[in-house]
């Protein structure tokens, strides 16, 4: 069973002929993580100036135009995780 490898609010970008928008128009934003369907991950996403979701799988994402987001993961499972705020990075003025 594979895990979701984004999260919501991370814009992604479809493959190419899935949808009837213009080839620009391919990015969307996740608005929800679904459960499994025999594996396969699925998310509902939806396009700027619509006002309805679709449901995709992740094979439908095109991994090479859309960000990744395993080598946070990777990153987060190694320990490596760093706090948002970072204590030396803030300095006082006099």
């Amino acid at each position: 069973m594979s895990r979701p490898s984004y999260k919501v609010g991370d814009m992604i970008v479809l493959k190419s002929g899935l949808t009837r928008t213009t080839e620009a128009d391919r990015r969307c934003r996740i608005a929800s993580i679904l459960p499994n369907d025999h594996g396969h991950v699925q998310y509902r996403v939806q396009f700027p100036g619509e006002n309805f979701e679709r449901r995709i799988t992740e094979d439908d994402i095109d991994l090479g135009e859309s960000p990744r987001r395993a080598s946070s993961e990777a990153a987060a499972k190694a320990g490596g995780a760093e706090p948002w705020l970072k204590f030396s990075g803030i300095h006082m003025g006099k």
